[in-house]
């Protein structure tokens, strides 16, 4: 006896995810970004993980260096360039602060610049978000950040720094460089992938940017070199949106330098349109990664 049932067929499982190519506008989603934060947070723990396996000191380096490099400007331009100290403080402690925060926007934009080059074979053979690779390097700065930070406020604790209201604006301060360098850092880091020659200009940009800016120097120190004879380079100087964001960051920290609110502001806004403008820039070239890398 035959029989003829209908035959039933499953239907094909939906897609958990479907990657089309785009053109024209591609908007930042910044929902698939948070549906990968384990991703994010997991690459920014192997990249500290990584760079202190196998040295001697570990960790340690993330206050060495600081502390080396305020030693060594301080012989310049505390002792060489007779740049006095302020409120009792030593140069050292000024210099250190300046450092602090500019190590914060030199190593987010350094590390970011090279991170789509370093996880090339990740990038070329698993879909993910490309902009998680360079946000996860503010992650880690900012751990390196927090273990400096210690030193400060022991050496605040030694030269009788009391800590004032304006240490809340210091978050805010640390945000803005941190987007003003990731900002850059998207530039660089998509444009690396098809120009290695980013990779080695942006070291040298970076020590520029730090002689440009008031890391190893105050800001009134320069007020009080220039403008007698040369006005108008003061306002040039402040052009750079670092100028007045290290400033700013030294008197959140100590209570001491120059706050303008104008060029605040002006290196708020900059900082805002530098990361739009990353962000832009990344995503119309992000289709091209894997091709390319």
């Amino acid at each position: 006896m035959l029989t003829s049932p209908t035959a039933t067929v499953a239907a094909p499982p939906k897609p958990l995810l479907t990657i089309e190519p785009r053109s024209g506008w591609v908007p930042l989603n910044l929902a698939e970004i948070w549906q990968f934060r384990d991703l994010l947070m997991g690459l920014a723990g192997r990249d500290v993980r990584l760079r202190y396996r196998q040295t001697a000191l570990g960790v340690s380096w993330v206050v060495l260096q600081p502390l080396i490099a305020a030693g060594l400007f301080t012989f310049i331009f505390g002792m060489l360039a007779g740049m006095p100290g302020k409120k009792g403080l030593p140069v050292f402690v000024l210099i250190y602060c300046g450092m602090l925060g500019y190590n914060v926007f030199a190593n987010t934009l350094s590390k970011a610049g090279i991170c789509l080059v370093g996880n090339a074979q990740l990038v070329s053979k698993v879909y993910f978000p490309r902009m998680v690779l360079p946000l996860s390097t503010a992650l880690s700065t900012l751990l390196d950040f927090a273990v400096a930070s210690v030193i400060l406020i022991a050496l605040m604790i030694v030269y009788h720094v009391h800590i004032g209201w304006g240490l809340l604006l210091m978050p805010a301060l640390l945000a803005v460089i941190l987007i003003l360098a990731l900002g850059v850092g998207l530039w660089a880091s998509a444009l690396t992938v098809s120009y290695r020659d980013v990779q080695y200009v942006l070291p040298v940009l970076l020590q520029f940017a730090m002689y440009a800016s008031p890391a190893a120097y105050t800001l009134s120190w320069v007020n009080d070199t220039l403008r007698p004879k040369h006005p108008h380079l003061v306002a040039a100087y402040m052009l750079n949106p670092l100028a007045s964001l290290l400033e700013a960051f030294r008197w959140s920290w100590l209570g001491t330098g120059d706050l303008h609110w104008g060029w605040l502001a002006y290196s708020f806004a900059f900082s805002v349109v530098a990361f739009v403008l990353g962000c832009v820039a990344f995503r119309r070239m992000e289709r091209r990664f894997a091709d390319v890398i």
